[in-house]
């Protein structure tokens, strides 16, 4: 299964999805609270998948995305959204989102995303 970097504000979101993740197999090799800490945990922690909260502190899921593929292109990035931000998906996806996953959390749906991913 794959190693997976967390990226979001809402320790309760973190918690979430570290229980969907690890209950379905999968390794979680870090948690990051903002932007630019996500960015820095994924150059140090290669992880082979990032889920990246859209809208926090510091810097946003978005501009955190951005500069993680400007050091990795090939970088799976799975944006968290909560209902109402289009507009920052519209953005997620032109700057490189494999897949969003929306708020609040529908288990299957997550399994199914994180694993089509990691099978790609």
């Amino acid at each position: 299964m794959a190693k997976i970097l967390i990226v979001d504000d809402s320790r309760t979101s973190r918690r979430i999805l570290r229980n969907i993740l690890e209950e379905d197999g999968h390794t979680v090799v870090g948690e990051a609270t903002n932007g630019k800490e996500g960015y820095e945990m994924y150059e140090a922690l290669k992880p082979e998948l990032v889920t990246m909260d859209i809208t926090m502190p510091v810097m946003t899921g978005v501009e955190s995305l951005k500069k993680i593929k400007e050091i990795d292109a090939d970088a799976k990035v799975v944006m968290v959204s909560a209902a109402g931000q289009q507009h920052n998906m519209l953005e997620a996806v032109q700057s490189g989102a494999a897949e969003f996953i929306s708020k609040p959390f529908d288990v299957n749906s997550i399994k199914n995303i994180i694993n089509n991913l990691v099978e790609a």
